[in-house]
């Protein structure tokens, strides 16, 4: 059955449109959606998240899903404005179209994605996870999270690792060659003001130092070449992620796939371990995790990434987070929220950059 024409505003969507989307999927076997509650949920700055609870023909038979989750841009126009959410939606309805089915990491099933090009109106209509509980990035996580966030992660670089065939997707190849000019280092050096500005205050002692030193070198860290590329998620933290709850078959989930890019895969797992653990308990078991994911990776059959090869890229990536962290706080809406999780961030990413003496590493 052919998909229906899009729906890109949340509060426009009918039962009539979603009966369309899910007997176009398959996903509806004599049953017929008559209404549903709709719910906002999340707490994302680059896209509005809504969960319909369905109601079913009672003299059907209701096989469809009791819930789906609608994901549309953001209705604050400030993050809609900027041409990097617009690239964020464009790529998340890729990742959906052309990569999910060849990675082996658990996330949502996507039923329906539309987009038009070049614009914010966007949306896809996803399985809803619930009761999964989302991480919270300034609350952190323990280490039995941090594990099953490392072997998710191995699941998604380790099918894929090293495939050249992957640059036949457009949006990754253009992803490549934007890495080997200057737009990261550019965007840094435009924000870094602003940061410091509207920040200073809240930066731990050395954090700022840490800024400071990265500009330097932004260009140099920003176009190091990985040595194998693979798929990367590229904002990899718990904000993004579902956990199950205790005896749930899918333990962990992992959402919001808007920065899909090539790249190293280890800098997924800095990105995490920085501002997912506390500084306390990075510190006692970063190596042991990073361990893990590397034997993730070998059980791919990967023989040629050696554990320093990893370890040398996990200190390297470790200024992925605080990058991140000056950079999207400027561009996105301001949130109390968004301040308090880009500190939390930029706090404790400088503080793991500062461990691991990853300054040797810049060049």
């Amino acid at each position: 059955m052919q998909s229906p024409e899009p729906c890109y505003d949340p509060g426009a969507v009918t039962a009539e449109w979603l009966n369309a989307v899910l007997e176009a999927a398959g996903e509806l076997d004599g049953a017929r959606i008559v209404g549903f509650e709709r719910e906002d949920i999340g707490t994302g700055q680059v896209g509005a998240n809504v969960r319909f609870r369905l109601r079913y023909d009672a003299d059907g038979d209701p096989t469809g899903p009791a819930t789906l989750v609608g994901k549309f841009a953001a209705q604050d126009e400030t993050s809609r404005a900027t041409g990097v959410a617009t690239r964020t939606y464009e790529t998340e309805v890729a990742f959906y179209r052309d990569i999910a089915a060849t990675v082996d990491i658990s996330r949502p099933q996507c039923f329906y994605t539309a987009i038009e090009p070049g614009t914010a109106d966007v949306v896809l209509v996803l399985e809803d996870l619930a009761p999964a509980v989302q991480g919270d990035q300034i609350t952190g996580c323990g280490v039995a999270q941090a594990e099953l966030a490392v072997d998710e992660a191995a699941r998604l670089h380790g099918p894929r690792w090293g495939d050249d065939t992957l640059l036949d997707h457009g949006w990754l190849a253009e992803g490549v060659a934007a890495r080997a000019g200057t737009g990261i280092a550019d965007l840094f050096n435009f924000t870094w003001d602003g940061f410091v500005e509207r920040y200073r205050d809240r930066l731990d002692p050395g954090a700022l130092d840490v800024g400071v030193g990265l500009r330097k070198h932004i260009t140099a860290w920003s176009t190091h070449e990985a040595a194998a590329n693979t798929l990367t998620h590229g904002d990899y933290r718990l904000d993004n992620m579902l956990f199950g709850l205790p005896g749930s078959d899918r333990p962990l989930a992992v959402v919001d796939w808007q920065t899909v890019r090539l790249g190293c895969g280890t800098a997924d797992v800095a990105y995490f371990l920085g501002a997912g653990l506390s500084v306390a308990d990075r510190r006692t078991h970063e190596r042991d995790l990073v361990a893990r994911y590397h034997r993730g990776l070998l059980a791919y059959g990967i023989d040629d990434y050696p554990f320093d090869a990893c370890w040398d890229d996990y200190r390297r990536y470790s200024y992925a987070g605080y990058v991140m962290a000056v950079i999207a706080s400027i561009l996105v809406g301001r949130t109390d929220r968004g301040d308090d999780m880009f500190m939390a961030m930029a706090n404790r990413h400088a503080a793991q950059v500062s461990d691991l003496d990853a300054r040797q590493l810049l060049l």
